[in-house]
């Protein structure tokens, strides 16, 4: 049986406490689970998979084990995992590639069934505001990565995990706002510059699915946190969104 089958999913949020946390996990298990896997080449994970990582060289979170293992099946019965960390799972080093997990960092092109793919989280391409890119800086500078490593595991988890929740609080609802998105605009430059049949996305917690002026696909995927399950796959020839 031929693997034709490339799914995409983004902002699952493992470990958010709102809605039902636990059956948000259950119900990524068995979608994960629910995977063909002979005829399944590849899984990419858009970013926010978790919503609060960080790894200490011998500690990683609990949270989402069972996660976790389901990868670790899916890669022992041949499917790639691509990971892109998002703007809640950035702090990952090694973790998730010492599993044979591949990991990206946006924006990144791929080639697919001979069709051409943009891919990434989503977040702060195009643009952002001030307080947000000084946010990022501060994430991605190593001295402060190193610094917040001194903490112990339980005040660092605690203390992370009390942010994330409290950040989703004060900016949930969020709706794209089409073309005059950072976004938008950043995927139309690209295609301009490097045609894409699909760009890809998650991050905005909306389900947005619009056609780009050069004919391109921009498609950015709904969270998991109000139910259901949210991905997209191509499958060689057309792509499909649920």
């Amino acid at each position: 049986m031929t693997r034709n089958k490339v799914y995409f999913v983004a902002d699952v949020h493992l470990g958010l406490k709102a809605g039902d946390p636990a059956g948000r996990e259950r119900r990524f298990v068995s979608w994960l689970k629910s995977l063909p896997v002979q005829e399944t080449s590849a899984l990419y994970l858009l970013g926010d998979i978790w919503d609060f990582w960080y790894e200490y060289r011998d500690v990683v979170p609990r949270e989402g084990t069972r996660v976790i293992a389901e990868l670790i099946r899916l890669m022992d019965e041949g499917v790639e995992v691509v990971f892109f960390p998002g703007n809640h799972d950035i702090w990952c080093y090694n973790y998730f590639e010492s599993l044979g997990i591949r990991k990206l960092q946006q924006p990144q092109r791929v080639e697919i069934g001979g069709r051409r793919f943009l891919l990434g989280h989503g977040d702060a391409l195009g643009g952002a505001a001030f307080g947000y890119r000084i946010m990022l800086w501060a994430f991605h500078n190593r001295v402060l990565q190193k610094l917040f490593s001194t903490l112990h595991p339980w005040f660092a988890f605690r203390f992370g995990t009390d942010w994330s929740n409290s950040n989703r609080r004060k900016h949930g609802g969020y709706k794209f706002r089409g073309a005059e998105e950072p976004l938008y605009k950043f995927c139309v430059e690209q295609c301009a510059a490097q045609p894409a049949d699909y760009c890809i996305f998650g991050h905005f917690h909306d389900s947005v699915d619009l056609t780009l002026p050069g004919g391109e696909r921009l498609i950015v995927l709904k969270d998991w946190i109000g139910g259901g399950e949210h991905f997209a796959c191509f499958d060689g020839e057309t792509l499909a969104v649920v």
